[in-house]
């Protein structure tokens, strides 16, 4: 008898459905998605992002930190409904979109370009583990303990532990969000870090002043990314909702079904978005209160030194190394689960390009584990050359940020054209698509003529 973890989740078929869970303890037991995403960009996203634009800025910005967690999700909940009504990935999906195309679409290609410039952020935060690792071993050379780190992602990932270490990484996230949402409430009592004048002000649209490169790269990094946005499905299909819901069917009980399933997706999305969202802010107020009013910001390998002054100044001294360990955590969850996602997405795409057939689900897992002993090599060496980690996060978050508007553009084409229409969204989720996705064009079109003008 086959165990049920060895059926490949990306085939329907016709007798592999289950009806979804009503009570809340059934839908808390389905969820799981929503918390890989989050482990995967408090990283990069909050921890350093978002406290480096809260040094540069101040208060000003926070209109754009709720903005950027918010504005995104109903991009995220409709992707995540579209692979549970026809079990396409993402990259399937988009390959659907009218234009140009050499083997797949246009999109597609330029999801890879996306990707591949993302690696730099992967590299500035194993540049930023490997600080961490020097500090409590400081016998152990930068490069070696690089390489170290490394190598043992690597291993980890193409043995199999993911499951362990997600969940391990998603108690640490967990764990260092509440932390620093403690630390935050501690700054909220210090009137030299903190005003509540400040943070009404921090409402207010206003344009950023000098930290626009810093602004465009929270947009991109912070809540989900738009690398996030396209393998949030990835993790829906391999968690069931799709098979769940199974192959479509012109029945009424299908439509029971898969609408099941996209409620708790939707369970999923809103959990997720609690939690990064009250991190993000509590990350902001600690670089606007404390980085700022020292004028410190995060750069080169002190990156993580200056950050953990987000703590000592609001805890004290000795909770410099407790930082330390929370950031060594956060930011090799989001190390792990992010190259586990991009395998997942590669082997996809090189399946849909022809190189080898997706339908044959061992080579799929084949494929995953070959991009999963490849992609952390290349960040290993590009932070080598640069060592430059916050650089390094904005290069990727700027070119994150740069795709959003067509993620939005290509889930609107979905959402008319190719969504079953059984299990079309109702009015108002579709007024705020339209919303999410013109508010996306109108910031990087404003970006990109700053920048030009």
């Amino acid at each position: 008898m086959k165990k049920k973890h060895s059926l490949d989740p990306y085939q329907l078929t016709t007798n592999s459905f289950e009806s979804a869970p009503r009570k809340w303890s059934g839908i808390l037991r389905r969820i799981g998605p929503g918390l890989i995403l989050t482990s995967s960009v408090v990283g990069s996203g909050e921890l350093v992002a978002t406290t480096v634009l809260g040094a540069e800025n101040g208060y000003t910005l926070l209109w754009l930190i709720l903005l950027s967690c918010t504005i995104k999700i109903v991009v995220q909940n409709e992707l995540g409904r579209y692979a549970i009504g026809t079990g396409e990935t993402t990259l399937e999906a988009f390959d659907r979109f009218p234009g140009p195309r050499f083997r797949v679409s246009w999109i597609v290609w330029l999801w890879l370009l996306v990707i591949i410039v993302g690696l730099f952020s992967i590299g500035g935060m194993l540049g930023g583990i490997s600080e961490i690792i020097s500090t409590f071993l400081p016998g152990l050379s930068f490069k070696t303990s690089l390489w170290m780190l490394t190598i043992i992602t690597m291993v980890l990932l193409v043995i199999g532990h993911y499951s362990l270490i997600e969940r391990f990484a998603v108690s640490m996230v967990i764990t260092f969000t509440l932390l620093t949402v403690a630390c935050a409430f501690l700054l909220s009592q210090n009137p030299q870090y903190f005003s509540w004048e400040s943070v009404i002000d921090g409402l207010k649209f206003t344009p950023p002043q000098g930290g626009l490169i810093t602004a465009v790269t929270v947009f991109g990094a912070t809540g989900v990314g738009a690398i996030e946005l396209i393998a949030y499905p990835y993790w829906c299909i391999e968690k069931g909702y799709a098979k769940f819901a199974g192959k479509r069917e012109n029945t009424l009980d299908w439509t029971k079904r898969a609408e099941g399933w996209i409620k708790i997706m939707g369970v999923d999305v809103l959990l997720s978005w609690f939690i990064y969202t009250f991190a993000t802010i509590a990350f902001y107020f600690l670089g606007a209160g404390i980085l700022s009013n020292l004028g410190l910001l995060p750069q080169g390998l002190d990156m993580v030194g200056t950050l953990s002054n987000m703590f000592t100044e609001t805890l004290g001294n000795w909770s410099h190394y407790l930082f330390l360990t929370g950031s060594l955590a956060v930011l090799y969850s989001t190390v792990f689960s992010g190259i586990a996602g991009l395998s997942r997405m590669l082997a996809d795409f090189t399946g849909m390009i022809g190189l080898y057939d997706k339908s044959h689900y061992r080579t799929r897992l084949k494929v995953m584990r070959i991009s999963s002993m490849l992609l952390p090599i290349i960040p290993t060496l590009l932070f080598l050359y640069y060592q430059e980690p916050v650089f390094m996060v904005k290069v990727s978050g700027v070119s994150q940020a740069l795709l959003l508007p067509i993620v939005g553009l290509a889930t609107l084409y979905l959402r008319y054209f190719h969504l079953p229409k059984e299990i079309s969204p109702k009015t108002w989720i579709t007024v705020a698509l339209w919303a999410s996705t013109l508010t996306m064009l109108i910031l990087m079109g404003y970006a990109v003529f700053y920048e030009l003008s």
